[in-house]
């Protein structure tokens, strides 16, 4: 059977809580994003051998939202605008392709640019919260 790719065009879901809890679909605001699940390594290599011997460790989830300024009720700026203010875990989902990754997160910044030719962006990045594993539906 032939493999099916697929771009990254599409996303079904792009949501981020806002501080009291509340979904937020923000994919029209978000312009593009990186996340990871990388997991630790433990070097465990003894004097005896000739390659390193690693150990899994602890997962873990990171994501990095960029996006153009909206300031509409239930859109990134309203999601975001709280996070130097209050430190609450916000459950971010991600779905494309009937696949779905969704995790709680604390968000670290949000950072705004506003470019030499008046284009006003923003950052977001996160970090998995709650030591659950980032698991794909």
């Amino acid at each position: 059977m032939a493999a099916v790719k697929e771009t990254g065009l599409g996303w079904t879901t792009l949501s981020v809580d806002d501080s009291g809890g509340s979904v937020q679909a923000i994919k029209n605001d978000v312009t593009n994003f990186t996340f990871s699940t990388p997991r630790g390594v433990q070097d465990v290599t003894g004097v005896d051998k000739s390659a390193f011997e690693r150990l899994l460790l602890l997962a873990d989830f990171t994501i990095t939202l960029n996006g153009v300024f909206d300031d509409q009720a239930g859109q990134a700026h309203a999601v975001f605008k709280t996070v130097p203010s209050t430190s609450v875990a916000r459950t971010v989902t991600l779905a494309v392709s009937g696949q779905t990754l969704a995790n709680e997160t604390l968000f670290t910044d949000y950072a705004l640019t506003r470019a030499q030719s008046g284009e006003l962006t923003w950052t977001a990045p996160g970090v998995l919260s709650d030591g659950t594993v980032p698991t794909w539906a």
